[in-house]
C-alpha cells in the first residue's frame, strides 16, 4: 500500500480537498519523515514541528480550501525570514538570529494555504552552487550520502528527493533551483524575470534571483508555481510596471497536465563560460543528452544545432555582479572571521568595486541579455545539459582557495547563470542516470514568458521516461533500520 509521501503533491492536494486526509494528519506524516531522515541527509537547518502542527490546525479550521496550495507542507529556504523562526542565512554571522517579521515569500506561501515545517538548508547567503556552510553539517544527496545535492536550494532539493516534503520553493540567482534539482533527480523550474511577485528579480542587482519550485513531477512543479504566482487564485498582483509576458492560457498546471504541442528546439552544448574556463562535459552526461534529443525528435519536435556567439566579456561581468551582490553582507573587521573563505572573498571584492566598473558590468550583461534573446528568437525552446558533471562529493569544492572554488562551480554548472542574466524561464528535468545510478538532467530554456511551453515539453518527456517513479535508496527506509 502506498504511503502518503509516495503520492504526488497533486494527489495529496486532491485527498485534502475531498477530506480523505486531514491537514494535521499530512503534517504529522511529513514531520515523522523528517525525524527519520534528516539526521542522515541534513536537508533542514531548523524543524518547527509544534508551529507546523498549530499552523495545520489553523489551516483546517480557518483557511479557505480555495487557496492554491491548501494544506500542503513545504519548507522555507533558510534565506527567507519567518517571524519567530531562527533564520541563519547559512552563516555563523546570523547563527542565533530570530526575525520579528516575515519576508514576502513566506507570507505568500501562507496565503496559499501551505504549512511550513521549517527551514531548508542553504550555503552561506546562497552564494554557492553546493550546500555546505560553517553552521551546520553539509547537506547530502539522497542518492548517495557521500555526495552533495548542489545548491543553493540544496536543502529543498534533498528534502523533496528523499520524501521529506512533497515539493519546496527555492530561489535561483545563478542556477540555485536547477543545479540541485538536476543533482537529485527532480524537476526544477526557474521562472521568467517578473513572473513570481515575491521573487521577481526585478529589484535585485542585474535582475538575477527569482523564486520557483522544486518537485518530483512536472504537474507538482506547475502546481507550486501557480501558488507562488497567485496564492489565493485571484489574478496575479503586479508590484512593478515591468513584468513577465502575460500567460493567457490559465494556470500553468493545465499546460503541465495536457503536455501538448510540437515545437522547434535549438540544441546547444556550449556556454558563455567556454572562453574563461575549460569546460568538459562528462561522457555519461553527453550520452544521456544525445539520447534525450533523439527522444524529442521521436516525439515530433524539430531540432537544430545552435552555437552561442562568442561573448568573452560575459565571465568578467558576471563575476563582478556576483561580487557586488556580496558587498552588503553586514560584517566588519571584528566579525568577518565568522564568514567562510568564499563569502569573505566575494564580500571584499564587491566592496572594492568602483562605480564605473559596476556600471560597465551591468551594461555588459544587459547587452548580453539582448543578444541571447535575439539568438534564441527562432526557437520555442533551447535544450542544454543541466550540469556538465555528475553530482560532486561533499567537500569537493575548494574550501580555502576562492578563485579555484569559483572555477569549480562554473565547470560543474556552466549552463545555468546566463539564463538568469537573460531573464528567461528554464526547467531542468531528470532524464537519465549514470552507471552508478546518479541522476542526469537536461535543461530547457524558453522564450520570455514561455513557461507553458517548457511545461508542455517536459510533460511529454515525463510520459515516456516516468522519472517521478524513480526514488533514491533511502526512500523506503523505516524507523529502526539501517541504510
Amino acid at each position: 500500500m502506498a504511503e502518503l509521501h509516495d503520492l504526488s503533491a497533486l494527489e495529496q492536494w486532491r485527498l485534502l480537498q475531498r477530506g480523505d486526509i486531514g491537514v494535521v494528519e499530512l503534517t504529522d506524516h511529513y514531520l515523522a519523515r523528517i525525524e527519520l531522515l534528516n539526521p542522515l541527509v541534513g536537508a533542514f537547518h531548523e524543524i518547527t514541528a509544534e508551529r507546523a502542527r498549530e499552523r495545520a490546525r489553523f489551516v483546517e479550521e480557518q483557511v479557505p480550501r480555495t487557496t492554491t496550495l491548501w494544506g500542503l507542507p513545504f519548507g522555507d529556504k533558510d534565506l527567507v525570514r519567518r517571524a519567530g523562526v531562527r533564520t541563519t542565512f547559512g552563516s555563523r554571522l546570523f547563527a542565533d538570529f530570530v526575525p520579528d517579521t516575515s519576508d514576502e515569500a513566506a507570507l505568500d506561501m501562507d496565503a496559499a494555504g501551505g504549512v511550513s515545517l521549517g527551514k531548508t538548508a542553504t550555503p552561506e547567503y546562497g552564494l554557492a552552487g553546493y550546500t555546505e556552510n560553517l553552521v551546520f553539517p553539509p547537506t547530502r544527496n539522497p542518492y548517495d550520502l557521500t555526495l552533495g545535492p548542489g545548491g543553493s536550494s540544496g536543502g529543498a532539493a534533498a528534502a523533496v528527493a528523499s520524501g521529506m516534503l512533497p515539493f519546496a520553493p527555492g530561489s535561483d540567482g545563478g542556477g540555485s533551483i536547477r543545479i540541485p534539482a538536476a543533482a537529485t533527480g527532480l524537476v526544477g523550474l526557474k521562472p521568467s524575470r517578473g513572473r513570481v511577485p515575491s521573487g521577481s528579480g526585478i529589484g535585485a542587482l542585474a535582475g538575477l534571483p527569482v523564486g520557483g519550485p522544486l518537485a518530483r513531477s512536472v504537474a507538482d512543479a506547475a502546481l507550486l508555481l501557480d501558488g507562488l504566482i497567485s496564492p489565493n487564485g485571484a489574478p496575479q498582483r503586479q508590484p512593478y510596471a515591468l513584468r513577465a509576458p502575460e500567460n493567457t492560457d490559465g494556470p500553468f498546471l493545465g499546460a503541465a497536465i495536457r503536455g501538448e504541442g510540437r515545437f522547434q528546439l535549438g540544441v546547444m552544448l556550449d556556454s558563455p563560460w567556454d572562453e574563461a574556463y575549460e569546460i568538459l562535459i562528462d561522457p555519461e552526461v553527453r550520452e544521456t543528452f544525445d539520447q534525450t534529443v533523439d527522444l524529442l525528435q521521436t516525439l515530433g519536435h524539430g531540432t537544430e544545432t545552435l552555437r552561442l556567439e562568442p561573448a568573452p566579456e560575459y565571465g568578467p561581468a558576471f563575476r563582478t555582479i556576483w561580487q557586488a551582490g556580496a558587498a552588503s553582507i553586514p560584517a566588519d573587521a571584528s566579525t568577518e572571521h565568522l564568514l567562510g573563505p568564499l563569502t569573505r572573498w566575494l564580500m571584499h571584492r564587491g566592496r572594492s568595486l568602483g562605480a564605473a566598473e559596476l556600471t560597465s558590468a551591468l551594461a555588459t550583461l544587459s547587452s548580453f541579455e539582448r543578444s541571447v534573446i535575439r539568438q534564441f528568437a527562432g526557437f520555442d525552446a533551447i535544450v542544454t545539459p543541466a550540469l556538465a558533471l555528475a553530482p560532486r562529493p561533499v567537500g569537493w569544492f575548494d574550501p580555502e582557495d576562492a578563485e579555484r572554488n569559483f572555477e569549480q562551480q562554473v565547470q560543474y554548472a556552466p549552463f545555468s547563470s546566463f539564463v538568469n542574466v537573460s531573464g528567461l524561464p528554464a526547467i531542468t528535468l531528470p532524464v537519465g542516470e549514470t552507471a552508478s545510478h546518479l541522476p542526469i538532467g537536461v535543461q530547457l530554456i524558453g522564450r520570455p514568458g514561455g513557461e507553458a511551453t517548457l511545461l508542455s515539453i517536459a510533460r511529454q518527456l515525463e510520459r515516456r521516461l516516468r522519472w517521478e517513479l524513480v526514488r533514491p535508496p533511502l526512500w523506503s527506509l523505516q524507523a529502526g533500520t539501517n541504510i
